[in-house]
């Protein structure tokens, strides 16, 4: 998580003076894109979430088999 976040805060600004204008409105189109890619990405992170909830209700999975993917999922998350 920590690494993320500093990720994201070296690469934001560099991500806005690459696509700056005389208008300075070209950084808000490229922060909503992150956005957008960021909300995609944990939009397939909580599908996931869903499927492996409802294979172990209907056991095609174990216990031990679910706790290891929600583990996995919840370290590829960035706001879990």
């Amino acid at each position: 998580m920590k690494k993320i976040i500093a990720v994201i805060a070296v690469l934001v600004p560099l991500a806005l003076t690459g696509c700056a204008s005389k208008s300075g409105s070209a950084g808000v189109g490229a922060l909503g894109g992150a956005a957008a890619g960021g909300g995609a990405y944990e939009y397939r992170l909580n599908q996931e979430m869903q499927r492996i909830e409802s294979d172990l209700k209907a056991e095609k999975i174990d216990q031990k088999e679910y706790d290891i993917r929600k583990d996995q999922i919840e370290r590829l998350s960035i706001f879990r």
